[in-house]
């Protein structure tokens, strides 16, 4: 009897980690499921041409996502991204094209990752030494950079050199889109980053409890800059994709992504409060975003259909997000508790004979 108790609460176990681990990975469930419908119900979806277009088109979002992710695991959020995207390689070319009209096109694209490496650089500064609150302070950074963009930018800057926009431009073999691997890459880094360095296992814990990290002798302020840090070095590479793209860089380059980036690292398993989440559950929530906005194209729906559902996926994000946090805390409660129950039991058994 003992034992078909105890074999019994030890299924129970398996059974909530298994739970767990599908709750910890909805993201691939969902987008299986959202492959499989479309694939049905649209026309010519499942072409290697198309799967490809999908990939191409979420390189920019994808490393915005990445960037906004780094940011929401430390506990904090940044409004600013996307005006980083488009300032990062706007100013870069209207300053050197002025003052170094021969500048070598390689100076240029560091250039552009130092202007964003900057700014992430500020905005931390700004909200963990001076204690500014994050929501409100990058609101404002980002304000600021799109009015800075609307001023150097009347005019979409054209005739860019075929060397700075390669990563955004250019295609490789199978016809593979350079951006594609520029975006796979930088999430196989931070992949690397979070699971394999003392600086990722310091970025999961500032954002999973701050106080207690700084009496274990973490610097949380230093994890806090170098997050934004890293965040704008990755908003101004998505910038320098996205000028590739288009060949061109405008004022309106990046404008409303803000929402989708900070959707996209939710619905990937990105805690608002911070300390969960995983580097490849965001490209998760890049590529779901990336079926959904290839599904309204290729069904050619109407453009404000379009942001009403854009803006319900939101919605949907941030109520997922809320019901996971509820789901995993009654999970983890019955998990102690059976587990409990196995120790338990035996001694119980033990006592009546």
């Amino acid at each position: 009897m003992r034992f078909k108790n105890l074999k019994r609460k030890r299924v129970k176990i398996i059974k909530i980690k298994l739970q767990l681990f599908l709750l910890d990975n909805l993201i691939w469930v969902m987008i299986i499921f959202l492959f499989i419908f479309n694939a049905i119900v649209v026309p010519k979806f499942f072409t290697y041409n198309n799967v490809l277009n999908i990939f191409f088109h979420i390189s920019s979002v994808g490393l915005l996502i990445l960037a906004e992710g780094i940011v929401l695991l430390v506990g904090k959020i940044d409004l600013s991204v996307e005006a980083i995207l488009a300032f990062a390689p706007g100013i870069t070319i209207v300053i050197s094209n002025r003052l170094f009209p021969e500048i070598n096109p390689i100076i240029q694209i560091a250039i552009t990752l130092l202007v964003g490496i900057f700014i992430g650089l500020t905005n931390g500064l700004f909200i963990s030494r001076f204690k500014m609150n994050p929501l409100l302070e990058t609101f404002a950074a980002n304000t600021v950079i799109r009015g800075f963009v609307l001023l150097i930018i009347p005019f979409s800057i054209i005739n860019l050199n075929p060397v700075y926009i390669f990563v955004g431009n250019a295609r490789t073999f199978g016809n593979i889109p350079i951006a594609v691997l520029t975006m796979l890459f930088s999430y196989l880094i931070l992949s690397f980053i979070m699971n394999k360095t003392r600086f990722g296992r310091f970025l999961i814990a500032t954002g999973g409890n701050p106080n207690a990290s700084y009496i274990a002798g973490i610097n949380v302020n230093n994890i806090i800059i170098s997050a934004y840090a890293l965040s704008g070095f990755f908003c101004a590479l998505a910038g320098l994709l996205a000028a590739g793209r288009q060949s061109t860089i405008s004022n309106v380059m990046g404008q409303g992504l803000v929402m989708e980036a900070i959707a996209g690292a939710i619905l990937g398993g990105v805690a608002l409060e911070g300390g969960r989440g995983t580097v490849w559950g965001m490209f998760g929530g890049a590529l779901i975003l990336g079926l959904f906005n290839n599904f309204l194209t290729l069904l050619a729906i109407n453009v404000y259909w379009v942001t009403i559902i854009k803006g319900s996926l939101i919605l949907f994000a941030i109520m997922l997000d809320s019901l996971k946090k509820r789901a995993r805390e009654v999970l983890l409660y019955r998990e102690k508790l059976e587990t409990l129950g196995t120790i338990i039991l035996p001694i119980k058994e033990n006592n009546k004979s």
